[in-house]
C-alpha cells in the first residue's frame, strides 16, 4: 500500500506504470488501487484526450497524511535493518536475528 501511495505521490499516475514502479503483478495492483480509491487515499481522474490509458491516479490529502503517518511510525520504531526473520519454528513461532 505504501509503495503505491509513494509512487502516486511522486507523479506515477498510470496503472501500468504504478505496477512497474511497485514491482507488483497486474491483479494485485488492480485490487490495491481499488482498495485505495474506496478508502479515499487516491482518486481516479479520467483523461479523455489520451488514446491509451484514460485512468490517472492522484493522491488525496488523506492519502498524503496516511503515507507520512506510517513513515513517522517506521522512523520512530527504527525497524529497517534491525531484525529480520531468520526461521520459523512451530513450537517457538518466529525466531528473530540481527540483520
Amino acid at each position: 500500500m505504501l509503495s503505491i501511495l509513494s509512487s502516486v505521490m511522486n507523479g506515477v499516475d498510470k496503472p501500468t506504470r504504478i505496477m512497474y514502479a511497485t514491482n507488483m503483478s497486474w491483479a494485485p495492483t488492480q485490487k490495491m488501487l481499488s482498495s485505495l480509491v474506496e478508502q479515499d487515499l487516491i482518486e481516479v481522474r479520467m483523461n479523455t484526450e489520451s488514446r491509451q490509458s484514460k485512468r490517472r491516479y492522484v493522491i488525496t490529502d488523506k492519502g498524503v497524511n496516511v503515507f507520512y503517518y506510517f513513515e513517522k511510525v517506521k522512523d520512530i520504531l527504527n525497524l529497517e535493518g534491525i531484525y529480520e526473520i531468520t526461521a520459523y519454528d512451530r513450537g517457538q513461532g518466529v525466531i528473530y536475528g540481527h540483520a
